[in-house]
């Protein structure tokens, strides 16, 4: 009998999560099921700082650059929902003043010096379920700016 209690409270969830989302129909994309489809969301929204923050995060570890980067501008971002909520972000990201470090140092600013810094164009896919804090960066493009 929880069982099914369990599995009633997780549909109505669904259902809730849904309508929240402006009512989206179910939609089926190839393989991946698309409950919700693409709609844009506020560069202001917790869970979008959150995989602003995971993904700097990932950025800074794969790179080669000596110093690390940061998000000085969101141009846009788009969210759906799948087996995750997916946040499709397009930002300009830049060097800071700081160096690598292995403590890290999130207190860093873009260098301002007389030569153009280094700045790039991005698009990340993160695939988020934020209750469970659970990140991944499905895709991430750059390109310099």
């Amino acid at each position: 009998m929880t069982k099914l209690w369990g599995a009633c409270q997780l549909l109505l969830a669904l259902l809730v999560a849904l309508v929240a989302l402006g009512g989206s129909t179910l939609v089926y994309k190839d393989t991946n099921k698309v409950l919700s489809e693409l709609r844009n969301v506020s560069s202001s929204s917790s869970n979008v700082k959150q995989c602003l923050w995971f993904v700097m995060q990932e950025y800074n570890k794969d790179s080669k650059d000596k110093f690390l980067f940061q998000v000085v501008k969101v141009w846009q971002v788009q969210m759906q929902v799948t087996d995750y909520l997916e946040y499709f972000i397009d930002a300009e990201i830049a060097r800071t003043n700081c160096r690598k470090l292995p403590n890290g140092n999130e207190n860093c600013v873009v260098k301002n010096t007389a030569k153009p810094e280094k700045r790039q164009m991005c698009t990340f896919w993160v695939g988020a379920l934020p209750w469970h804090g659970y990140f991944t960066v499905m895709k991430k493009q750059c390109v310099d700016a």
